[in-house]
């Protein structure tokens, strides 16, 4: 703990203070729509999975409705609004919103920092969209959505954090009350019932919020370039060597996944939502030519894999092993059908059955 930052925390505390009185004495406006916006983000900073929580309502509900994914595009370069294409780069949409669009090429994906204004634009459209979502938008309160959906990690919940910059909360833990529904992410499997109501209890949602928990499902490793072949089982990574890429905020759960399979790893670590350079790409391959052996292999996460594939610097790359190891939501508790029971409810007040 450094203590040093307390002054820095609570200044910080006490500007997020006034800036949600200001949303909640009218000072600052928060507009509702005629149409459903489901908001999904946390109070923490990065590491929640909000992206696979995205993508499991995308999958849920894209077919069923004309559906707009709308995000700020984090770290991308562009300004304003604009509409991601699978053909974008990392720079113009962010990597999230690439990877959703690329992921679900038939759901319009829209990076703008002003979300009212994206919205506004998007309803004046001849055919307007049909529900909104709203990806990392808790902070985001000059918009109102219907149903709030908040997130936080298993392995660090809010009750047990600080504010910035002693710890990693946005807001301070209180402030969960604006959301109705409360999702404790990537928790481990072997959850007994007793463990469900100590987390319960720790947690005291409110009685008019739903309390969930999901945990992470690992796919098969997927070739990252096209002109790669053959998916990999993670049985295979037995006795392998693996050079782990990794530009994410929490790196815990994917370490553990391919120790669990009996890779041996090797680091190669960087900030979140790093912006890979040509020297970033050279000393990964001579960190990669180091291992011994020919059993080996680069693996990343999927969102690492959108970086590195739309990249200038992604050419000497392709010549080489390199994988991404895709995640799925999964409920826990058979929490997904009244998950998904609370969001139809919503959605019917709009479009009936």
């Amino acid at each position: 703990m450094h203590w040093y930052l307390f002054p820095f925390m609570l200044l910080y505390g006490l500007v997020v203070k006034l800036r949600n009185k200001f949303f909640d004495w009218g000072i600052y406006t928060s507009k509702s729509y005629d149409i459903p916006v489901i908001s999904v983000g946390n109070l923490t900073v990065g590491g929640t999975g909000k992206t696979p929580h995205t993508e499991f309502l995308i999958n849920w509900l894209g077919s069923r409705y004309r559906l707009v994914s709308l995000s700020r595009g984090y770290k991308r370069k562009t300004k304003g609004f604009y509409e991601v294409n699978t053909r974008s780069s990392v720079s113009e949409a962010g990597d999230e919103a690439l990877q959703i669009k690329q992921k679900f090429p038939d759901i319009r994906v829209i990076v703008d920092e002003k979300r009212v204004h994206a919205i506004d634009k998007l309803l004046s459209e001849y055919v307007p969209p049909e529900v909104i979502l709203l990806d990392d938008a808790y902070q985001h309160r000059h918009v109102n959505p219907g149903i709030n959906i908040l997130l936080m990690d298993y392995h660090r919940l809010i009750t047990n954090d600080w504010l910035l910059p002693v710890g990693r909360l946005r807001e301070p833990a209180h402030n969960s009350h604006r959301a109705s529904i409360v999702v404790v992410t990537k928790c481990p499997h072997h959850l007994t019932p007793i463990d469900f109501r100590i987390l319960q209890k720790e947690l005291n949602v409110f009685p008019y919020q739903s309390l969930f928990f999901t945990t992470f499902q690992y796919g098969t490793l997927l070739p990252v370039f096209d002109n790669q072949s053959g998916n990999r089982a993670l049985t295979q990574l037995n006795g392998m060597q693996v050079l782990t890429l990794t530009g994410i905020a929490n790196t815990d759960l994917f370490f553990k996944k391919l120790k669990e399979h009996g890779a041996e790893l090797h680091h190669a670590s960087f900030a979140d939502h790093h912006d890979f350079t040509v020297s970033d790409i050279e000393k990964i391959i001579q960190k990669f030519d180091a291992l011994t052996g020919n059993n080996k292999a680069i693996v990343c996460t999927e969102k690492d894999a959108v970086r590195l594939k739309t990249g200038a610097y992604a050419e000497p790359l392709k010549h080489l092993p390199v994988y991404y190891l895709p995640i799925e939501v999964r409920f826990m508790n058979n929490g997904e059908a009244n998950f998904k029971a609370i969001i139809s409810k919503y959605l019917r007040r709009y479009y009936g059955n």
